[in-house]
């Protein structure tokens, strides 16, 4: 997976981060640490582009899950915790799409299929639309 980064201007600077490949066990913990480095350096608002997303597993979901909670200014649970963290997610505070700072785009059928299989369709939103998204923030 290759992780691109850029910058939109809409009502606030936005932070676009465009995944290209699989996200999975063996990669996951790379866009956590990024999110890190995007918070670390200033970032609030996150769009994931997830365009060029071919596939994405649980491991993938808990990168997704700890991002959007860096992005509330919440500590995510370690990756090390494995399970236990994808476990949390439910209790995390995000149920009826409360996350203002961390929004997907344009996932692709298969990844699609995913986050309404894992219920993220009703946690982050979900736009098809670039300007539309960026102006949500």
């Amino acid at each position: 997976m290759t992780i691109s980064i850029s910058q939109k201007q809409g009502r606030v600077p936005v932070t676009v981060v465009s995944l290209d490949g699989r996200l999975d066990g063996q990669n996951y913990q790379d866009l956590i640490a990024k999110g890190q480095e995007l918070y670390n350096n200033g970032s609030r608002d996150i769009l994931l582009d997830l365009t060029g997303l071919t596939y994405v597993s649980s491991a993938g979901m808990v990168a997704f899950h700890n991002i959007a909670l860096m992005m509330r200014g919440e500590m995510p649970p370690s990756p090390d915790q494995g399970w236990s963290a994808y476990r949390s997610m439910g209790r995390s505070g995000f149920a009826g799409g409360g996350q203002e700072h961390f929004k997907l785009f344009n996932p692709q059928p298969e990844v699609e299929h995913i986050l309404d299989m894992v219920g993220f369709n009703t946690i982050f939103k979900i736009f098809s639309d670039m300007d539309e998204a960026i102006n949500s923030f």
